[in-house]
């Protein structure tokens, strides 16, 4: 008897709490957030473990940093009512990107982060409709910004965090007794040589015997969008560069990515990732297969589009609904851009963490000028050795 009186009063509490919980989120839900923030995320939306996941890790910074919740978030980020976040996905082909920045700038959100260069010419419409409405654009560009724009370009140096990488191939790659590197580019367009070009410079740079040609390799899957998201084609030249004796491959082609990986695991091979810690992403997944696919990516070119995000956001937060805008630059002297150490990779990364820091260090004090091309290249060397 007594333990059945047990029983009933602890269902009697836990009801009591349920009952309570559910009248502190009613109330919630009518009380107003003081700000609304929004995301566009590029075509593949979250799980990409690439650039739309570390812009989602933004907002939940965000929300965790000034009480705040995401919207029809399936993961429930929720630790108050102060902000509102909301993030939406374009389908395959994109072209509902300016359709989804209407919705949310006509539903009151007061700063909205477009993610992925695609999405220029739509903001650039869509923020001349809406003047009293912040917007950023992550990677893209519109010329002639000022202070009192309601525009923010975000860039970063690609450059500089890929020559890191790059360093970090060619000296491992000496170490294992000589072969090649290569790179895998998405769309073959300016933002992504950025990547090649400080790659290749990088292996160039502390590995001579990658400095004669085709020591470097680098080939791009397509000239149109798609091309970040064709793991098959990834899968297909990483084999082949594999094949020619490469013995660690990076990549900057987002979800295509994938493929890399899936090859360097097939073939017992090397991969660098990008973007987000790929390598941790991996090897902390509900899946065996993808975790033992994680033991093959050495590091990650670590583009902080979640500092960028949560930057510009605070800074909104901060000045009551207001920021300038203009144009906003990281790189490796604000860890905008860097090389991922964590528990997986440590063992690997850390004997050459020395040598990429005094490597860093060159580039920020000038001593080291970075191309951010491949196709500059020649000339570099040219003035470099």
């Amino acid at each position: 008897m007594k333990q059945r009186m047990v029983v009933v009063v602890l269902v009697a509490a836990l009801l009591i709490t349920l009952i309570g919980c559910g009248e502190r989120d009613a109330a919630a839900e009518t009380e107003a957030a003081d700000f609304k923030i929004g995301i566009v995320l590029d075509v593949g939306g979250r799980g990409d473990k690439s650039f739309n996941d570390s812009a989602y890790e933004g907002l939940v910074r965000i929300a965790e940093s000034y009480r705040g919740f995401i919207a029809d978030d399936p993961d429930g980020v929720d630790f108050g009512n102060t902000v509102e976040m909301k993030y939406l996905e374009p389908r395959e082909g994109g072209q509902d990107r300016e359709q989804l920045l209407r919705i949310l700038a006509e539903d009151g959100f007061d700063l909205l982060f477009a993610v992925g260069l695609a999405f220029s010419d739509a903001l650039g419409k869509v923020a001349a409709d809406f003047p009293d409405t912040h917007f950023a654009l992550i990677d893209g560009f519109i010329p002639d910004l000022e202070p009192s724009s309601n525009i923010t370009c975000i860039s970063f140096a690609e450059h500089e965090g890929s020559f890191l990488v790059g360093a970090l191939a060619g000296l491992m790659v000496e170490d294992m007794g000589g072969g090649r590197v290569g790179f895998i580019g998405g769309m073959d367009i300016p933002l992504i040589h950025r990547f090649h070009g400080g790659f290749a410079a990088g292996a160039m740079y502390v590995n001579p015997a990658l400095r004669d040609s085709g020591m470097v390799m680098g080939q791009y899957i397509g000239q149109d969008p798609t091309a970040f998201h064709d793991p098959q084609a990834a899968e297909s030249i990483a084999i082949s560069m594999y094949n020619q004796n490469a013995r660690i491959i990076y990549h900057a082609a987002g979800a295509s990515g994938s493929g890399l990986f899936k090859a360097a695991y097939d073939m017992r091979r090397w991969a660098i990732g990008v973007d987000s810690d790929q390598g941790r992403v991996y090897a902390e997944s509900d899946t065996a297969q993808e975790r033992a696919i994680g033991e093959h990516i050495v590091t990650s070119m670590l583009k902080r589009v979640d500092n960028s995000v949560y930057l510009l956001a605070s800074e909104f937060i901060g000045g009551g609904g207001s920021v300038a805008g203009g144009y906003e630059s990281y790189g490796v002297d604000d860890a905008g851009v860097g090389y991922a150490v964590n528990d997986y990779n440590r063992e690997m990364v850390e004997p050459y963490v020395e040598q990429l820091e005094e490597l860093r260090a060159q580039v920020v004090a000038g001593e080291i000028t970075v191309p951010d091309s491949h196709t500059k290249l020649a000339e570099w060397q040219a003035a470099t050795f």
